[in-house]
């Protein structure tokens, strides 16, 4: 059957490198559509980031988040720049992807600091989780380009220190924090879920690599990896899960 025999092809793809693996046409369409969505994701995060920075109650705060606003930014280039390097233009690469990550911001926008900081640190870890499972199943040079802006740039912590902090002096933010949590943990998976659905080349990339086809078991297992990943990110905060 030609799917096996796809599917076979792509269980290899993880052990060659992109001028190997980008001769099939489906799997380049694939690290387009990733590193377009990724693209946007760190311009949006880059944005967001600059608009948290008004928000600070200090100023030792507002030049934090504008030193992670320009790691993000740097990761943005270094992604936009892989995407004209494989014969991609960056900004056709990353429309398909503009609508839903605007739609996810609007509806969850913080109405304060400490509701921007865990929008950040959740939200930003389950898209790089996602992003994380995806990157299993790249070619080597895409992996350590995916994997290296990925990289943390300290927001995770700085994160933690603030709310923790506000926490213990009001204990009553933790349980609106908690709920606010829960909220964009739902409408985080649900996106990662809508990246793999409306693009084809990438959801067969994403669950390829089995006979039958579509692996929805291992959709239903990464997932799931991602939820326990947010539980322990929960925890970290002080926040019920």
């Amino acid at each position: 059957m030609a799917v096996a025999d796809a599917d076979s092809e792509n269980t290899g793809i993880a052990a060659q490198d992109w001028a190997t693996a980008s001769a099939q046409p489906q799997y380049h369409a694939a690290v387009v559509d990733l590193l377009g969505a990724l693209a946007y994701g760190e311009l949006a995060a880059f944005e967001r980031l600059a608009e948290d920075a008004k928000l600070a109650p200090s100023l030792a705060d507002k030049a934090a988040l504008a030193r992670m606003a320009s790691a993000e930014f740097h990761h943005f280039e270094q992604l936009t720049e892989r995407l004209s390097a494989i014969d991609a233009t960056p900004t056709e690469a990353m429309e398909p992807f503009a609508r839903a990550l605007d739609e996810f911001h609007r509806q969850t926008a913080p109405s304060d600091w400490l509701e921007g900081l865990v929008k950040a640190y959740v939200g930003d870890s389950i898209a790089s989780d996602f992003y994380r499972e995806v990157a299993a199943r790249l070619d080597t040079d895409t992996r350590a380009l995916v994997l290296a802006v990925l990289d943390d740039t300290g927001h995770g912590n700085f994160a933690v220190e603030k709310v923790r902090a506000a926490i213990e002096a009001d204990p009553r933010v933790g349980g609106r924090l908690a709920l606010w949590a829960r909220r964009l943990m739902g409408e985080a998976l649900s996106q990662a879920q809508r990246v793999v659905a409306d693009r084809d080349a990438l959801s067969t990339m994403l669950v390829g690599g089995v006979a039958d086809g579509f692996d929805l078991a291992e959709v239903g297992r990464m997932f799931s990896r991602i939820t326990e990943a947010h539980t322990k990110r929960m925890a970290a905060l002080g926040l019920a899960a």
